[in-house]
Formats: C-alpha cells, structure tokens, sequence
C-alpha cells in the first residue's frame, strides 16, 4: 500500500460526489437497514471503487453510500471485509483510510458477535469498551507504515470515552439495555469450540467476533474516533453448547436491529 493508491481511489470518489463526510459507518450485521434512514445523494459499488475490495460474504451487500443523516453528511459502509474472505489486513482496512483521507471525524462500526459472558443474552446489544486481538498479524505491520502515521500506535483506550459515555446515556434514555465488554476478535470462519470458549472466558472477553478490530487499529493509528456496537446473537456456553444455526443468528440481529439504529441515530446527531 503507497499513498498513490490513497490519492487515486479519493479522488475518484470526489469527482463521483463523495464530498465533505463528517462521520464514517461500517454496516456490519445487525445495522443494514440504517440506509433506509439516509438520504442518499451518492452511492457505488465496491467492485467500481479503484482498489477496493469485495465484499464475499453472502449477508453483507457491498455499496458505498453518501448522503444526510440526522442532520449529518454521513458515508456508510454497507458490507464490510474479514480475513476469513482472504483477504490481507491491509485490504480489509484500506477503506477506512480511505474514509479517513475523504475527511471523516468520527468512525461508527457495528458487528454481530457470539456472548461469551453469560450475563449477556442472545439479543442483547454491547459496547465495545476493549478488544482483545486473536487476530495472529496487525493492519499495521507492513514495511511503509510510517508514511500514514505513528509506527507504534498507542492502544490505552482504543473506543473513544466521550462518544461511549453519549451512547450510553442514550441506550438509558431510551430504555435501551446496552452491555459494555471486552470484545475478542478471531480468524474464522469456523466458529470456536467448547475449550476455545472457555479459554476466551479465562483470558477476558466478553464477546467473539471475526471483524473490528483491525479496523478500530488503523483508526487509532489515524488519530480517528472509533466507537463499536456488538449485536450478541448466541450464547457461547462451553457447558451447553448447540451445533451453531447461521439462519437463526441473522433472524437475531435483525431483531436487535432498531434498537441499534435508534442508538446509532440519536449518538449521530449529537456529535
């Protein structure tokens, strides 16, 4: 990756109107419908961005999308990557430095993930408020880094306090139950066994999923507040463990869906 590559895919998405964003959303499971509350004035797709990726994964449609939300002039991610696709770091968070070169202040991303503390309920939706990355590489670790940023990115506080304690604060307003966590990303796409789980318990997640974090790494090392939502859509209990149903864990975060939208809504027009 070379700023060349940066410069020609943000021009492109310029010229085709993708202008002055203030706020970045990747649409992971449980928020696709959040384009219904957009009024759009652009979108395109991935496979006609120079550089982009494609999104694999058949749930996950792949647009970029430009327009109002709340007031707000927002981009949104409509499908995101994952190295279980096979696709490098690099690749999987090329487009949120592209989000970040467009001028986005503030990056929002949701993700659909499995409960390992079992205080949390199938349905329930968590805060990211750390991660844990099990990811076996960085989205950092290539030979030019430093030309985008600091090499050796500071990850003390990766979710940013002041947007967490605003959409905290909206979850009680809204009689909304929103956990907070230690969210544990891993390869996939192979979901984990009984002594993985119990493992992941001992170590200090919270929640499991296969995306985010590389995404919230590359935003701290671009100096770009990131918060993250988890939509928990099974229970991990090493103890009582069921054959995983893929049908049943999307029908769940589609329930689980307006209550993220009315946070995701509410949290944007108050920054």
């Amino acid at each position: 990756m070379n700023i060349k590559t940066i410069e020609i895919t943000t021009s492109f998405l310029k010229e085709k109107g993708f202008v002055n964003p203030e706020i970045g959303i990747v649409l992971g499971t449980g928020l696709g419908q959040l384009v219904n509350h957009l009024t759009i004035e652009c979108e395109i797709n991935y496979a006609d961005i120079p550089n982009f990726p494609l999104s694999t994964v058949e749930f996950h449609s792949g647009k970029l999308l430009f327009g109002t939300l709340e007031g707000k002039k927002v981009i949104l991610m409509q499908g995101r990557f994952h190295l279980y696709e096979g696709y490098s770091l690099q690749e999987i968070t090329f487009p949120i430095r592209i989000l970040s070169a467009l001028g986005i202040k503030k990056l929002l991303i949701s993700n659909a993930a499995g409960a390992i503390n079992l205080n949390y309920k199938k349905g329930d939706l968590m805060l990211l408020d750390d991660h844990i990355n099990l990811q076996g590489g960085s989205p950092l670790a290539f030979a030019n880094v430093s030309d985008f940023g600091e090499r050796f990115t500071d990850m003390c506080a990766p979710y940013d306090e002041d947007m967490n304690t605003k959409i905290t604060a909206i979850a009680k307003q809204n009689a909304i139950v929103l956990r907070k966590g230690v969210y544990a990303a891993v390869v996939g796409p192979q979901l984990e066994t009984r002594a993985e789980y119990r493992y992941l318990k001992i170590i200090g997640a919270d929640a499991v999923g296969m995306s985010t974090v590389p995404e919230v790494i590359v935003a701290n090392h671009l100096q770009l507040p990131v918060l993250a939502v988890s939509v928990l859509t099974d229970e991990c209990n090493p103890d009582d463990l069921k054959p995983v149903n893929i049908p049943e864990i999307i029908a769940i975060a589609g329930e689980a869906e307006p209550k993220m939208i009315t946070l995701f809504k509410a949290l944007i027009k108050n920054i």
